[in-house]
């Protein structure tokens, strides 16, 4: 459905009250609100009796809650009464203070939204498709209009902190990773972004890494080039590099490129996230991770559309 650009929104801009500045750690209880239309608009038919592949896909979002959460009912559930699993997730939905719970019930209803509702037998709805894009690009406007820093992407919630890195490098990246070739880099980098969401930027530096070298190797073997299989990073770049993924002539220029390449993503990792910490944990600063997550992302494109022109 289409968002209205209301009176009120206009005069909140005039008056410089939105923020270009994204949060994280809550969802506004306005943008679950609208949230829940979401789904009552795309999941739910619009009669008291439901079909019985409705009702089974409400009741698949519950159980998938209940079985991670190790509960039977979703809070607050009250009744011991026949379930209505839509409102137990609208409930849920509203009323749970913890942001990555919250996020949890988007991720997975609009993963049903993505996949299940995609299906003409689902609501016997000519324009099924349509409906499910429409669904996961309002949620990603309603994000942004909040300023709530997240999008649903490739069937997972990820985390971003600048909306341009995001349109340029992010979204470009992932676009290209969807292709068959890059199925295990894809997952890597997926992997990162869920990692960096949760706070665990060790382990989004580590799964940064695997990807680089994973779009390496896939270069590598597409383009039937010679590498060992136990390479490094470093060691995978200058097999591309020797091949002429970037032209020679063009090396010069590149040269401060190369070595970002060389030893950024690489180096960052090995350093804060490959070894041992010691007698004294190794902190690793959120902004750097989310730095890494942008280089990543831009190594990627860089590197699939050199391949393609190569």
């Amino acid at each position: 459905m289409a968002i209205f650009d209301l009176f009120s929104k206009r005069q909140k801009r005039l008056r410089g009250e939105v923020t270009d500045v994204y949060s994280y750690d809550e969802i506004p209880e306005v943008l679950r609100v609208q949230i829940v239309h979401i789904w009552y608009a795309t999941l739910s038919e619009k009669t008291q009796y439901p079909s019985e592949r409705v009702k089974s896909t409400h009741r698949l979002i519950c159980d998938a809650l209940c079985r991670e959460y190790g509960v039977f009912r979703l809070p607050p559930a009250v009744s011991y009464g026949e379930r209505n699993f839509l409102e137990e997730l609208y409930q849920f939905f509203l009323n749970t203070p913890e942001t990555e719970r919250a996020l949890d019930a988007i991720e997975i209803a609009f993963h049903a939204i993505n996949t299940i509702t995609r299906d003409f037998q689902y609501l016997n709805r000519r324009k099924f498709n349509e409906i499910a894009d429409e669904a996961i690009k309002e949620l990603n406007d309603r994000f942004r209009e909040h300023g709530v820093g997240y999008q649903y992407a490739d069937g997972e919630i990820i985390r971003i902190d600048s909306e341009l890195l995001h349109q340029e490098a992010v979204k470009p990246a992932l676009s290209v990773l969807r292709r068959k070739e890059f199925v295990g880099a894809q997952e890597e980098f997926l992997k990162a972004h869920e990692h960096y969401r949760h706070g665990n930027y060790k382990e989004a530096l580590n799964e940064c890494l695997k990807c680089f070298e994973s779009v390496m190797k896939t270069i590598c073997d597409m383009r039937q080039w010679t590498y060992a299989r136990t390479a490094t990073a470093q060691q995978l770049l200058q097999v591309c590099f020797d091949n002429g993924l970037v032209p020679s002539f063009w090396q010069s220029h590149f040269s401060s490129f190369k070595s970002m390449l060389e030893s950024g993503v690489p180096t960052a990792r090995n350093k804060l996230g490959g070894h041992g910490q010691g007698t004294s944990p190794i902190i690793v600063p959120q902004h750097l991770v989310a730095y890494m997550l942008h280089m990543t992302a831009s190594v990627v494109l860089f590197l699939s559309e050199a391949e393609s022109s190569v």
